[in-house]
């Protein structure tokens, strides 16, 4: 079974970059579509990015130009590179792989996902 871990979260200030890894085991990101969710306080899981199998991806509207999501096949790992974050980006963040290679936003599309990783903006 694929097993998720995320890394990279921490405390920023406003204005500041993290960025999160989510190491999976081999050939985790090469086979389907992988995306970045994030929890905050409403306990609402939203979609931040996809990348599918052929390298395209896709953002949520708010995160489009301050993220960037990217995957590297020979580490096993896709990252999310978080920039100019904001109080409002304080959240909880998942990875998760699903099957096919449409760019899904819908979290019942993956079926694979990690515990998480905080991350804290301060303003």
């Amino acid at each position: 079974q694929v097993q998720l871990v995320e890394s990279g979260g921490g405390l920023v200030q406003a204005g500041g970059s993290l960025r999160l890894s989510c190491t999976g085991s081999e050939r985790t990101f090469g086979t389907g579509t992988s995306a970045w969710f994030r929890q905050g306080p409403e306990k609402e899981r939203h979609f931040v990015a996809a990348i599918n199998l052929h390298g395209g991806s896709t953002y949520a509207v708010s995160m489009k130009g301050r993220f960037t999501i990217s995957r590297d096949n020979t580490k096993n790992t896709m990252y999310l590179q978080m920039n100019s974050l904001r109080p409002d980006d304080t959240a909880i963040y998942y990875c998760a792989t699903g099957p096919g290679d449409g760019l899904w936003t819908s979290y019942s599309s993956y079926d694979r996902w990690g515990q998480g990783t905080q991350v804290t903006v301060s303003s």
